[in-house]
C-alpha cells in the first residue's frame, strides 16, 4: 500500500512523509514537519513546522499538533483532543520564543477531547482518558482520568487494566504478559 493524500489536504513543501501514511480530508501539514510510517492522520488536522510523529501513530480527526509535540511509535490521538505550546498565550504578546515541548512516549493513547498542557511528558503506554486535561508529567503504563487529570490504575501495553497482588506483580488479561509495580513504577518483564 502506497501514501494517500487526499486531494483537499495542503501540504507545504518541504516536509517529510513517510511510506504507507493516510492523510485525509482537509489537513494541513506545514513545511519542517516529519510523519513517519504508516501513519494516519484523519479528517481537518493540523500539522505545525517542527512537529515529529513516529511511525504507526493515529492521529483522529480534528487535532492539531502545534509546534514542540513529539510522538513517538504507535501513539493514538483521539478525536479532537488539545496540545497547547505556550503556558499563558496572550494574543497582543508574542512568546514564540516561550514554547516547550511536548513529548508523548511510544504506544501511549489520549483521549477523545483530553487537553494536554505544554511542557509535559505522557510516559510509554499510557493511558489518558476522554476529556482529561493534563497539567503534570504521566507515568508509563499510567491509566489518567479528570481535570485536573489523576491517577486511577496502571494498564498494560493492550490497554487493559492491571491488578497487582501483594508482591507489586500483575498479569495482561489479554495478552498474559507480566508486569511489576516497584517504587511506583512499572514494568513489563
Amino acid at each position: 500500500m502506497s501514501t494517500y493524500i487526499h486531494p483537499t489536504a495542503v501540504i507545504d513543501e518541504p516536509c517529510q512523509i513517510g511510506d504507507e501514511v493516510h492523510i485525509w480530508h482537509f489537513c494541513h501539514l506545514m513545511q519542517g514537519c516529519r510523519i513517519g510510517n504508516r501513519c494516519n492522520l484523519g479528517q481537518n488536522v493540523f500539522v505545525a513546522s517542527g512537529v515529529v510523529l513516529g511511525e504507526n501513530v493515529k492521529v483522529q480527526n480534528n487535532v492539531s499538533l502545534y509546534d514542540g509535540v513529539v510522538c513517538e511509535d504507535d501513539v493514538f490521538l483521539g478525536p479532537s483532543m488539545v496540545f497547547t505550546n505556550v503556558l499563558n498565550p496572550r494574543a497582543a504578546v508574542s512568546r514564540k520564543s516561550e514554547y516547550k515541548q511536548t513529548l508523548v512516549r511510544q504506544g501511549a493513547t489520549i483521549g477523545a477531547n483530553a487537553t494536554v498542557v505544554c511542557g509535559n511528558t505522557i510516559g510509554r503506554y499510557a493511558l489518558i482518558g476522554a476529556g482529561a486535561v493534563v497539567t503534570k508529567p504521566v507515568p508509563d503504563f499510567a491509566l489518567v482520568v479528570g481535570n485536573p487529570a489523576h491517577q486511577i490504575g496502571w494498564v498494560s501495553a493492550c490497554g487493559c487494566a492491571l491488578s497487582f497482588d501483594a508482591d507489586g506483580m500483575a498479569i495482561c488479561p489479554e495478552s498474559g504478559k507480566r508486569y511489576q509495580l516497584k517504587e511506583n513504577e512499572v514494568v513489563e518483564l
